[in-house]
């Protein structure tokens, strides 16, 4: 069979300015990166999370998805990082053992790619390499991007995948009749994946891509040369590329975390019980093969499946109520009854079956189901867990829990409890141990067994309030316990009990959570459960960002005046504002014109002017207003994402100015010397803004007034 021989041509096209502006953007942001060799601002707070990564403990950071912080624990793994620094302070000097070059390069090469990443966007956008040019040189010399890239941060990280899925859905958008133009759609959609997966932030720009697709695609549908399984099939790619991929792709990198992060860490007090028990060493090295059915006769100890205030287990101890509270409403005095947030012995509890006396396990074991009525009583202490209509200590609202002590008085015992299964898959469900969710209702008064998030006072040794609720509605979580720790019990007598109270369980069976059950236990604390926020000295307001009116003091040498901060290029944002503003002129005196049937400009050049306002105006819209909604410390480099593309304008709207409005040469003439002074004022800018940019060289006092341009701006000086 004869062979057969296929041509095969490959064409390569190089952009030597493309190249030049790479190589000075690369020279910019990577240019001793290795100092200085101290901990830099948020350096302290990334590092903790590389440490554990490095030494495989499980963490929780509430601020964001974990791939930002894999690729940085990937640049560590590369230098050979060991985790074994303590990252405690700012300004902390590197030991020998930290690969400083190696923890910076990503974010640092991330910051580099985004200035050719603007260049071509530009350029996608429909404008000229010239403007395309501007943008670059804009970003080549913007301060406040070149700090952010220099340290082990995430801004630019976000900003280069941002850019990435913007430059290719512009891409596939333009591209037809392409092997290629299915390629830029799949990308696009991992880009996005990897912007929402380093920082919550790049959901914003994700949207806007999902909201400029889905009109594209609705114009799509109403293209009558197409049949209606075309239209059906890019429909359907579309939704695959750009919703069900990054979808996975999210899911995959919580899978690659949790792979990870098998052990047992600072953190795992904030999940659930099982959760824990999954972990290698902590629980699970404590509840490994614990009886699995909960039965009369069970020790247990049981633990709030809220977080808020803090993780706690249901305790008490001898300390009785005070006969009087200090507003003069008295009280049981009976033994207290409070939700302690350490392990402690105190925290052990019987499962006794009401109208027999044992105190042990039966064989076989009797199990606890749905619907049983149980009394609890107290390991240490003999008290059983009761609820009266007493009004409790802190929250006089609900009942008071006590454990029941007989003084002969006329208050009967109450402590009949019913088992409610949360969870459950039936009505007969038997209570399982991590697994259950329970609510525990009082038999006479209905009332809920819960944590009220009240501290109480001194005599309460400002443990955690435990009530009686009547009015508890529907599912919350600080009305239900879980077992965490259980042992059949064996001893009847209260001395021997005490002693098997206080012995490790030894018993094997096994117990783990699937991947989705801890992926979605895992997501739901983090977007819950918020570090308390409190005032920074360098945090700031979104108004004060447009302006640049703030700064952040990032290094400041032990001995020298030399110092790192994050500061713009004063003059790049003043005209990023001017272009903002022109831009919002021409689209709205456009828009009316139009309306009253008068086109100034052709209708591809205002078709061109909308998408780039789209992605524009849009794309700093998005990642920009959005922080007026927030409760939470705000800092200026949380308006880096949204600047990014409000530089991408600039060329856009005097390139606009420059074809659509300036008609005479004498004018476009000027408009070119204007430009070119801008250019040379930007330089200026950023040159001498650089000392505060590298951290070199040192600048003498003097020196450092002189850069103060806005009262505001918090230079450093050191008095000699």
């Amino acid at each position: 069979m004869p062979c057969v021989k296929l041509p095969v041509s490959l064409t390569l096209e190089i952009n030597p300015l493309l190249l030049v502006l790479t190589a000075l953007a690369l020279f910019s942001r990577l240019w001793a990166i290795q100092l200085p060799k101290a901990v830099v601002f948020d350096e302290v707070y990334y590092g903790q999370f590389l440490s554990l990564y490095m030494k495989q403990v499980f963490f929780i950071d509430e601020s964001g998805p974990p791939f930002g912080h894999m690729m940085l624990a990937f640049g560590a793994y590369l230098g050979g990082f060991d985790g074994n620094f303590v990252w405690n302070r700012i300004g902390a000097e590197y030991s020998s053992n930290v690969p400083v070059w190696s923890l910076r390069v990503i974010p640092a090469l991330a910051g580099s790619l985004c200035v050719p990443l603007a260049y071509l966007v530009v350029l996608e956008l429909g404008y000229s390499h010239f403007a395309a040019l501007g943008a670059c040189l804009l970003l080549l010399m913007e301060n406040s991007m070149i700090v952010q890239s220099r340290f082990m941060l995430l801004e630019s990280v976000l900003i280069f995948f941002l850019l990435l899925a913007v430059l290719s859905y512009l891409r596939f958008h333009k591209t037809h009749n392409s092997s290629f133009r299915w390629f830029w759609l799949g990308l696009c959609g991992v880009s996005c994946a990897f912007g929402v997966g380093v920082k919550y932030m790049g959901i914003f720009t994700y949207l806007l891509l999902l909201g400029l697709a889905a009109v594209h695609t609705w114009q799509l549908i109403g293209d009558q040369t197409l049949s209606h399984g075309k239209v059906a099939v890019q429909v359907v790619v579309r939704v695959l590329a750009l919703v069900v991929l990054p979808i996975i792709m999210y899911l995959g990198f919580f899978y690659i975390h949790l792979s990870l992060l098998y052990r047992s860490g600072p953190h795992d007090q904030m999940m659930s019980s099982a959760f824990q028990a999954s972990l290698e060493g902590g629980l699970s090295r404590i509840t490994q093969g614990q009886p699995l059915d909960v039965a009369f006769g069970s020790q247990v100890t049981l633990r709030t499946v809220s977080s808020k205030p803090v993780p706690c287990w249901l305790h008490s101890h001898k300390a009785n109520y005070p006969i009087r509270y200090e507003n003069g409403r008295g009280s049981s005095h009976q033994q207290q009854v409070t939700c302690y947030p350490f392990k402690d012995v105190n925290n052990w509890w019987i499962i006794k079956e009401p109208g027999r006396q044992s105190l042990v396990v039966s064989s076989p074991p009797r199990p606890v189901r749905h619907g049983d009525v149980i009394q609890l009583l107290h390991g240490m202490t003999s008290r059983y867990l009761n609820t009266h209509d007493v009004a409790a200590p802190m929250s006089p609202h609900s009942q008071e829990v006590s454990g029941y002590i007989d003084f002969n008085v006329s208050m009967p015992a109450q402590n009949l409890w019913r088992v409610e299964i949360v969870n459950r898959e039936s009505d007969r469900e038997i209570w399982k141990t991590i697994l259950s969710e329970v609510r525990l209702l009082h038999v006479n008064s209905s009332a809920v067994l819960k944590l009220s998030g009240s501290s109480l006072p001194e005599w309460g040794f400002k443990q955690l309030e435990v009530v009686g609720d009547k009015i508890y509605k529907g599912y919350q979580q600080s009305g239900m316990w879980n077992v965490e720790e259980h042992r059949y019990g064996r001893s009847q007598e209260q001395k021997e009990r005490e002693l098997e109270l206080k012995t490790p369980t030894r018993s094997d069976v096994n117990r783990s959570l699937t991947f989705m059950a801890k992926f979605f236990e895992l997501q739901w604390k983090m977007l819950t459960v918020k570090n308390e926020e409190s005032e920074h000295k360098y945090s700031s307001s979104p108004l004060e960002w447009i302006t640049m009116d703030t700064n952040i003091a990032y290094w400041l040498h032990p001995s020298s005046n030399a110092q790192i901060h994050l500061i713009g290029n004063i003059v790049t944002w003043t005209i990023a504002n001017t272009a903002l503003v022109v831009y919002a002129v021409l689209f709205i005196t456009y828009l009316l014109r139009r309306q009253r049937q008068v086109e100034d400009i052709p209708k591809d050049s205002w078709e061109q002017l909308v998408l780039a306002g789209v992605v524009c105006f849009g794309g700093w819209a998005v990642n920009y207003l959005p922080f007026f909604l927030m409760e939470k410390t705000l800092f200026l480099y949380h308006y880096l994402p949204a600047l990014t593309f409000k530089i991408l304008q600039i060329p856009i709207v005097i390139e606009h100015l420059y074809i659509h409005v300036l008609r005479s040469p004498a004018q476009r003439k000027a408009s070119a010397g204007v430009i070119l002074a801008v250019l040379c004022s930007v330089y200026v800018s950023y040159h001498s803004l650089s000392p505060l940019t590298y951290g070199q060289p040192a600048l003498t006092s003097d020196q450092l007034a002189a850069l103060r341009w806005r009262e505001s701006w918090d230079i450093l000086f050191r008095k000699r």
